[in-house]
């Protein structure tokens, strides 16, 4: 395929809670303009684009909740404006390939007929990121398109970490553990080794705290470990979605409230979590009731307290830390949760500096603290572009 001059990549991200895009110039690895369409409550549903000036291109309400309508308004603004950003390729956040899909690759209809089988595996996602697939199929016929798997950076997890005590049979059919919110963690790492190459042989816990909410241990540029095991409804309690849970409890709502499989993944993806504790996934909400809800502050107590005792359980698994960086929409935006999360940590070497980490700066630790501790941004579309480059070089 040859290259066009002023052709741009769309990146594009599903998350769980908004879209985000942006248009990369195809000759360079350059930001154009970025935008999201946030859809996780009626005060914040916008449409938004800017360029990479900062220089506001569109931004209006939007009175649609669903990733369909943001992506057909989204494909409306594209095509009126073809002529100053034609496309050349798509690259698209694809949160689960199953075990023979990982690595980046052009979108088939062999693909999207696999992804179709998987969408049990990840049901809050794939069944969107097919649908945005097919939009832009019919709206951009013949444009290329890529999937970049959430699953690829825990590609290498050891043994111990990525299979679970069940026969062997369920291994060969893809029970295992896969990880995700991979393209984050891709891109801190890349983003510090970067800065400082030294980081690739550092012991590194990353904490990608957003509505869905993961950690990883990064060993020597590796990930050893992460909590979101085979689909991403396990590990953390996040926005939605219960997090780990004891075998027993599901046995429990299967045999006792006679459950369907549908009804089991509605719960405990889409009505548990901080919702079902406190009424409302939504964290910033939560921060500002937690003075008179109880319930609010037992979800924040209850949050924090799985992330502190993970980022122990990942240091163990390393023996030792040198470094907890924290991102994701939490992560990087709300200082008392990452106040909360290091309380108490001390053991580890980890003090953060109160006055820092209220400004959310870069660097949040006391200057003699052994494990630094810092909040960097999560930046999956730089990731996405990144995967998509190969794609259009002759």
């Amino acid at each position: 395929m040859t290259t066009p001059p002023g052709a741009y990549i769309l990146t594009i991200n599903c998350g769980s809670s908004s879209l985000k895009f942006s248009l990369w110039q195809s000759r360079a690895p350059i930001i154009e303009l970025s935008g999201s369409v946030a859809l996780s409550g009626p005060e914040e549903r916008r449409f938004h684009i800017q360029d990479k000036d900062g220089q506001i291109l569109q931004s209006h309400p939007v009175s649609h909740a669903n990733i369909r309508s943001a992506v057909l308004e989204l494909s409306v603004w594209l095509l009126n404006n073809k002529r100053r950003y034609p496309l050349i390729a798509i690259g698209h956040r694809i949160v689960q390939g199953g075990p023979d899909h990982r690595a980046p690759e052009i979108i088939t209809e062999g693909l999207l007929k696999t992804l179709h089988q998987l969408v049990y595996l990840a049901p809050n996602h794939l069944p969107d990121e097919i649908r945005v697939i097919r939009i832009f199929q019919t709206a951009f016929p013949g444009i290329r398109q890529i999937a970049c798997f959430d699953t690829f950076f825990h590609r290498d997890l050891p043994d111990c970490a990525k299979y679970y005590p069940l026969p062997e049979v369920y291994k060969k059919q893809g029970l295992i553990r896969y990880g995700f919110h991979g393209l984050s963690y891709e891109y801190i790492t890349a983003s510090l080794a970067e800065k400082d190459m030294s980081w690739t042989k550092k012991k590194i816990i990353i904490a990608h705290l957003g509505n869905g909410a993961s950690i990883t241990a990064v060993k020597n540029g590796i990930s050893i470990d992460t909590t979101m095991g085979l689909s991403p409804v396990g590990g953390l309690v996040m926005g939605t979605r219960s997090g780990d849970l004891d075998p027993g409890v599901v046995l429990y709502l299967l045999k006792r409230e006679h459950l369907t499989a549908d009804q089991l993944d509605d719960l405990l993806s889409k009505k548990g979590g901080l919702l079902a504790i406190a009424g409302t996934s939504d964290m910033q909400i939560l921060l500002q009731r937690r003075e008179e809800d109880i319930k609010a502050q037992e979800a924040i107590t209850l949050f924090c307290y799985q992330v502190k005792k993970t980022i122990g359980a990942m240091a163990a698994a390393m023996g030792g830390l040198d470094l907890l960086v924290f991102t994701g929409g939490i992560g990087e935006n709300c200082p008392l949760i990452r106040e909360y999360c290091c309380n108490d940590l001390g053991f580890l070497g980890i003090f953060i500096n109160k006055q820092l980490n209220q400004r959310n700066r870069l660097l949040i630790s006391t200057p003699a603290c052994r494990v630094k501790v810092q909040v960097i941004p999560a930046d999956e579309e730089a990731m996405i572009a990144q995967h998509t480059y190969p794609f259009i070089e002759n």
